[in-house]
């Protein structure tokens, strides 16, 4: 009997890429999802920082891997007795409405809780178009 007699054998094809409306959806998905940890450092007092592997050269010219802390920059800011949350697709803040781009909350703890209602409605796609408009321009 030969090995692969075996084995189950089955035929597949394999999906490997996504649409780009859910790639870009996912991109927003994973923003908002970094910026609810900044909101809980925040409340904490500290500051939220990833570590990110780049490629740079030693004291002998070699090309090395070094780890480097980069401090990841706030969707919210204080201003007006209050906070304003944008949700931003790159360096562009997204316009979440006819009315405007930023929810407006009273305290610091209410962040997370605008962050969610955002991740929410983008898992629902509602903010595609806005996305969209957005790389367009």
């Amino acid at each position: 009997m030969s090995p692969l007699a075996k084995l189950t054998i089955k035929t597949v094809s394999r999906q490997t890429k996504l649409s780009p409306i859910e790639a870009r959806r996912n991109k927003l998905l994973a923003g908002i999802e970094e910026q609810l940890q900044v909101a809980d450092a925040a409340m904490r007092g500290q500051e939220y920082t990833v570590t990110l592997s780049r490629w740079g050269k030693n004291e002998a010219g070699e090309k090395v891997r070094v780890q480097r802390q980069k401090v990841v920059r706030l969707w919210f800011f204080a201003q007006d007795g209050g906070f304003y949350v944008q949700c931003k697709y790159g360096a562009k803040a997204l316009a979440l409405s006819k009315d405007g781009n930023a929810v407006f909350v009273k305290q610091l703890s209410d962040v997370p809780a605008a962050l969610q209602a955002i991740y929410a409605a983008t898992a629902a796609g509602e903010l595609d178009a806005a996305i969209t408009s957005c790389i367009k321009r």
